[in-house]
């Protein structure tokens, strides 16, 4: 397992099109052969967020134990000396790319003295695996392990000090690999949601929004996808939050957000969009930013539950939120299921849930997290 950095030659102008709207030329998957290959690794400094004189930064990939190819950004304090230092790997939200909140919060942190790696899931950005814009509870909670067999490889990282730190969709995963993997000495995670909760049970206003009928209808939506990516050999695109209406018809979106901003929006909605639609977050290569998922990517998340051994998580567990996030209740209820002795919840008083993807409000408590990892990972 090995990170390399190398810049990739591009030459189809066709490909380029989603790439012109932030001015960075990416790689197409059909370029390669190898379908678990990097679809990309831009050089050029293609972020969200202004990079800091505080940090070496470098692009670097690692191998899943699925064969899956993933790129990350390793960030470094530039005044480590030959200390070996705590590292922790970082990922989300859910649709999101590194280039996005996981970088900020992982340069962030790399200037408070961590190794940090921000890295694309599998089927995302610039990471290997097809068809693309896929998730996976179980690939995507073994990304984070991949993460960990990176970081306990670098002669920076003290291979005893390793954290995750997941945000939204991510904190999920993260917690649930911190259940499983034991090389694991701290977790965090921000504005999170639990995939599994959210996709097969509906995300509410504080609670679950299915009845078991309505799962039942999701259920049978989603299979009957399933036959029509059968018989036309691809896979559709389609929104994974899935509306049930009085009748009982489930039906989803062809987008994740819509392109245009409705004229009375839901106040979530307006959330989401003001970051991944907007310049503040837009993103070429987030699925968030343009487009949609494989519109039968809830399926296994409704039948995996990722939280099923939150109870056997004893290392330090720090679980923030904000005041106001519509997501709250994911985290509370995840900070209760979560076993350790030593876990912490932090509500961050008038933050709503984008408010702490980015820190446009001021409002993640980059502090917190320092103190958490520091003490934790000593």
């Amino acid at each position: 397992m090995k990170a390399f950095t190398r810049k990739l030659s591009l030459s189809i102008p066709a490909m380029l099109l989603c790439a012109s709207l932030s001015g960075v030329t990416t790689m197409s998957y059909a370029q390669t052969t190898n379908p678990n290959a990097p679809v990309s690794m831009v050089e050029k400094w293609d972020k969200t967020f202004a990079e800091s004189a505080k940090v070496d930064h470098r692009k670097v990939t690692f191998q899943n134990r699925y064969g899956i190819t993933l790129v990350g950004d390793l960030y470094i304090p530039k005044d480590r000396g030959d200390r070996k230092l705590a590292a922790i790997a970082v990922s989300g939200p859910f649709g999101a790319v590194k280039e996005q909140s996981s970088g900020l919060y992982a340069q962030t942190l790399a200037e408070k003295g961590f190794v940090t790696l921000a890295f694309d899931p599998s089927y995302t950005g610039e990471s290997g695996g097809y068809p693309r814009n896929v998730a996976s509870p179980d690939i995507n909670t073994e990304d984070f392990s991949a993460a960990v067999d990176f970081l306990g490889l670098q002669k920076e990282v003290d291979r005893n000090r390793i954290g995750l730190l997941g945000i939204c969709g991510w904190g999920g995963m993260a917690l649930s690999d911190a259940a499983m993997d034991t090389r694991v000495k701290a977790v965090a995670t921000s504005v999170m949601y639990d995939m599994s909760r959210a996709m097969g049970h509906g995300v509410g206003e504080g609670k679950d929004r299915y009845s078991t009928a309505d799962r039942r209808a999701v259920l049978q939506y989603l299979n009957e996808q399933r036959w029509k990516d059968a018989e036309s050999g691809t896979a559709a695109p389609g929104g994974h939050d899935i509306y049930v209406d009085e009748n009982g018809k489930a039906s989803a979106a062809g987008r994740i957000l819509p392109k245009a901003l409705p004229a009375d929006p839901h106040p979530v909605l307006k959330e989401f969009y003001d970051y991944y639609r907007m310049p503040r977050g837009f993103h070429s290569r987030s699925v968030n930013s343009t487009g949609a998922w494989n519109a039968t990517m809830p399926l296994s998340f409704m039948n995996l539950p990722l939280l099923s051994y939150a109870g056997e998580i004893t290392i330090p567990a720090l679980i923030v939120t904000g005041e106001k996030a519509h997501s709250r209740y994911f985290a509370e209820d995840a900070f209760n299921a979560v076993g350790s002795k030593a876990k912490e919840l932090v509500i961050v008083p008038g933050a709503n849930h984008v408010d702490l993807y980015d820190n446009a409000a001021g409002k993640i408590p980059f502090a917190k997290f320092e103190q958490f990892f520091k003490t934790n990972l000593k």
